[in-house]
């Protein structure tokens, strides 16, 4: 996948609005200001692509980005799809409300999902949410990954701490990698490419067959 050529492409409120799923699908998830627009940003080697709120909870919708070389069109050789965070307390309950919908419509439809990206902040233990998210893909047959955000603010001691710690809250799941990675300085960000890439890759091989 082309990450510099990515482009946002559009962002969707419902379940219905969502568009037929014809390319792979890379999706990312985590809980409310994990990262995960900083880390969108970072591996496509953009700045202002994803937004950056200074609100946890702030973004509810399903964004999706992907290569448009005909402008802003939905024409890529597979998307980036970005999911609504989780777990911000003060979202009021109706949102809430909203926001599970719309990821529950969303996997409710035959999508072409390659992998899931599962954002965690490495600098504590994941939370019930998390491993919510982490069941759902080992029941479902989804392919997904762990990248462990944040992992310059800790020291080599705490990091040495939390990769132990972190092989153990994980240990029951079928991930295919668990990646350290910081949005701040691009670590991990070389190999959580190649991931997606592989991902994508077997996505296509097994639709072949």
């Amino acid at each position: 996948m082309n990450f510099s050529k990515i482009e946002y492409l559009a962002s969707y409120g419902t379940a219905k609005q969502l568009p037929p799923s014809t390319l792979p699908e890379v999706i990312f998830s985590g809980r409310s200001n994990v990262g995960k627009s900083s880390l969108i940003n970072r591996i496509c080697g953009r700045k202002n692509l994803a937004r950056v709120s200074g609100q946890p909870g702030k973004t509810g919708t399903i964004n999706f980005y992907g290569e448009a070389p005909q402008g802003k069109t939905i024409d890529s050789a597979a998307y980036l799809v970005d999911l609504p965070g989780y777990g911000y307390a003060k979202t009021s309950f109706a949102e809430k409300k909203r926001w599970a919908e719309l990821v529950e419509g969303y996997f409710a439809q035959t999508r072409n999902v390659a992998v899931l990206v599962q954002l965690v902040d490495f600098r504590h233990a994941i939370t019930q949410l998390d491993r919510q998210m982490l069941s759902f893909c080992t029941e479902r047959g989804i392919s997904f990954l762990i990248a462990a955000t944040k992992c310059d603010k800790l020291n080599k001691t705490e990091r040495a701490a939390r990769t132990a710690a972190l092989a153990g809250e994980t240990a029951e799941y079928p991930f295919t990698a668990c990646l350290q990675v910081s949005a701040q300085t691009g670590e991990g960000m070389d190999e959580l490419r190649s991931a997606i890439d592989a991902a994508l890759e077997n996505s296509r091989r097994t639709a072949e067959e």
